[in-house]
C-alpha cells in the first residue's frame, strides 16, 4: 500500500484548516486516512503549525511520500533535517 503525507482540508469557507493526516494515496483529499500527526493552519500571523515529530519520522522511515506543501511545513518545522541526520 502506497502511503502519502498530506494534508486534510477543515474548517468553513473562507477561513481554512488542515490537518496533516497519513493516507493511502488512493483515498480522496478529505476521505479516509490512517492517522493524525498533526496540524496547520494558515490563517493566524505567523501561521501555526503543530507536527508530533515521532510519528512523521515513523512515518517517512516506513516509507510514506509527504506531498509538496507537507514537505515544506516538514522542512520549516527542522523535521526533515533531522531525519537526514538519523539516516546517516
Amino acid at each position: 500500500m502506497a502511503t502519502k503525507i498530506r494534508l486534510k482540508r477543515m474548517g468553513a469557507k473562507k477561513n481554512p484548516f488542515y490537518r496533516v493526516v497519513v493516507a493511502d494515496s488512493r483515498s480522496p483529499r478529505d476521505g479516509r486516512f490512517i492517522e493524525e500527526i498533526g496540524y496547520y493552519d494558515p490563517t493566524t500571523d505567523p501561521a501555526t503549525v503543530k507536527i508530533d515529530e515521532d510519528k512523521a519520522f515513523k512515518w517517512l522511515n516506513n516509507g510514506a511520500k509527504p506531498s509538496d506543501t507537507v514537505k515544506s511545513l516538514l522542512q520549516k518545522q527542522g523535521i526533515m533535517a533531522r531525519l537526514a541526520d538519523k539516516v546517516k
